[in-house]
C-alpha cells in the first residue's frame, strides 16, 4: 500500500535565497508545477518514488535568508539574460517569484552587527517561525545553497553553522548542498543529536565528482591501477568569486578527493585546481586527466571534459532533497539521512562512495518511505529503529513551536550562490 500524497504546504527556507541556485530552484518548481517545462532533472519525479509519499512541488512555499537585496525577478531575468533560464521564463513565473522574494530576510552577520551568536541564532530561528506561522505551512526544510566559506578556524561559528543551529532552533530539518561546514561544528554534534531531526549533506555532487564516482568504481572493478588524477574546474560567478580564496577553494577540494579515495581504495597522486573565470558566469568547465596501468604495464591515459550549467544542475537535486527531507521528517526520521549520499560530494554517516550503490541505496530509502505511515518511527538503512521529535527544538534554547513549515531563502556571505 502506497503512502498518501500530502496536500499540506510545505516550506523550504533556503539560505543565499537570492543567489543563482535558489533563482533557479523557484523559477524552476513554478515552471514544472504549470507545465511548462518538463521535470528534467529531478530524480524524484522518476518511477522509483512515485509511491514515496513525498510532497507535489505545486505543495512548496519558498523563503529564506539573504545578505543581498537584489529581488528574484530582477535576478531571474539576469539568469535569462545568461542563458541559464530560458528566454520568457522570468516573466511567465514572475508571479512565483515575487511571492518568494517577500518572504525573504536579512542574513549575516553583516560587517558591524555586534549581536552574539545566540542572538544571531535566535533571530534567525524567529524567522523561520513566523514564516511557517503566517504561511500556514504544516513543516519546513532549511537548505544551505550559499556561498562556499572557508573552513573555520577556532572556536566561534561560522555563518553557516549559526544558520544550521537556527534551523535547530526552529525544528526544521537541515540540509547542507555547500562544503561549508554548516552542522559539522563540533559545537553543534549534541544539538543536533538532541533535536530529533534530520538531516543531510553535504556538497551536492552535480558536475566533475559526479562523473568521478562512476569511473572510480570503473577502474577498481575492472582491477586497472591508477597512477595520478588530476583535474582542472574553471568557472564564474559568485562561485567562481568564492573560490578564489584558497581556504574556500580548498574545503570544496575536500569532498572531491574523498570520493577518489573511497572509490579507488587509495588516493592518487594530482590535484584538483580551481580558478575563477568571470566571463564564464553560470557555466563552468571541469577536466579530468587520468594516467593508469593496464595488462602488463601497459601506460594508458583517460581524458574527460564536463562543461554544463552549475544552477540547472544543482536546483533539481536542491527540490529532490527539500521533497526527500521533508518526507523524512514527516514519517519520524531523526538524523544523519545516510541514504542520500547519492546527492553529495562529503554523505554523512557511512554509507557507499559508488554512484550505483549510493542510488540503489536511495531508491531503497523512497520504498520505506512509502510503507511508512508517518507514526513517527521508520526503520533506518541498518534495521534500527529511529523515532522523530518534531517539539524537540525547546531544548535548544527556541520558543518551543517546532518548525514544520518553511520557505526557500538564502543567506551567505555574499548572497551567491553555492
Amino acid at each position: 500500500m502506497s503512502a498518501p500524497v500530502s496536500s499540506s504546504r510545505v516550506g523550504v527556507w533556503l539560505i543565499g535565497a537570492r543567489g543563482s541556485v535558489a533563482t533557479t530552484v523557484v523559477a524552476g518548481a513554478a515552471a514544472v508545477t504549470a507545465g511548462l517545462h518538463p521535470p528534467t532533472g529531478l530524480v524524484t519525479e522518476t518511477p522509483p518514488f512515485a509511491g514515496s509519499g513525498l510532497p507535489p512541488l505545486s505543495s512548496l512555499v519558498f523563503g529564506g535568508h539573504d545578505t543581498v537585496d537584489c529581488p528574484l525577478p530582477k535576478r531571474a531575468e539576469a539568469l535569462a539574460a545568461g542563458g541559464v533560464l530560458p528566454p520568457g521564463l522570468p516573466a511567465a513565473v514572475a508571479a512565483e517569484l515575487a511571492a518568494a522574494d517577500v518572504e525573504i530576510r536579512p542574513g549575516g552577520p553583516a560587517p558591524g552587527d555586534h549581536r552574539t551568536e545566540d542572538e544571531l541564532i535566535a533571530a534567525f530561528a524567529a524567522d523561520i517561525q513566523d514564516f511557517v506561522r503566517r504561511c500556514g505551512l504544516t513543516r519546513a526544510v532549511v537548505v544551505n545553497v550559499a556561498s562556499t566559506e572557508p573552513a573555520p578556524a577556532g572556536r566561534a561559528l561560522p555563518p553557516s553553522s549559526l544558520y544550521a543551529a537556527a534551523a535547530l532552533r526552529a525544528g526544521c530539518p537541515y540540509v547542507n548542498f555547500t562544503p561549508s561546514t554548516g552542522l559539522h561544528h563540533p559545537a553543534l554534534a549534541s544539538l543536533a543529536a538532541a533535536s530529533g531531526l534530520p538531516y543531510a549533506g553535504r556538497d551536492g555532487k552535480t558536475g566533475q565528482t559526479l562523473l568521478r564516482s562512476v569511473l572510480g568504481p570503473m577502474f577498481t572493478q575492472r582491477a586497472l591501477g591508477v597512477r595520478a588524477w588530476s583535474g582542472t574546474n574553471l568557472l564564474g560567478g559568485g562561485d567562481g568569486a568564492a573560490l578564489a580564496d584558497p581556504a574556500a577553494a580548498a574545503a570544496k577540494n575536500a569532498g572531491k578527493e574523498r570520493v577518489l579515495a573511497d572509490t579507488l581504495g587509495t588516493t592518487p597522486e594530482g590535484e584538483v585546481h580551481i580558478d575563477d573565470v568571470p566571463a564564464l558566469g553560470d557555466w563552468k568547465t571541469a577536466w579530468d586527466h587520468i594516467a593508469f596501468d593496464g595488462f602488463l604495464g601497459a601506460r594508458m591515459i583517460l581524458q574527460t571534459i564536463w562543461q554544463g550549467c552549475d544552477s540547472a544542475l544543482a536546483a533539481p537535486l536542491v527540490l529532490d532533497l527539500a521533497r526527500l527531507t521533508t518526507r523524512a521528517h514527516e514519517a519520524g526520521l531523526s538524523g544523519p539521512l545516510t541514504d542520500l549520499g547519492f546527492y553529495f560530494k562529503d554523505p554523512v554517516g557511512e554509507g557507499p562512495a559508488a554512484l550505483g550503490e549510493q542510488y540503489e541505496a536511495l531508491v531503497g530509502f523512497a520504498g520505506r518511505l512509502g510503507r511508512s505511515d508517518g507514526a513517527g518511527a521508520q526503520s533506518g538503512l541498518d534495521g534500527s529503529r529511529r523515532q522523530g521529535e518534531p517539539g524537540g527544538a525547546g531544548r535548544l534554547g527556541g520558543s518551543g513551536d517546532a518548525c514544520e513549515q518553511g520557505d526557500p531563502g538564502r543567506a551567505g556571505l555574499d548572497g551567491e550562490e553555492r
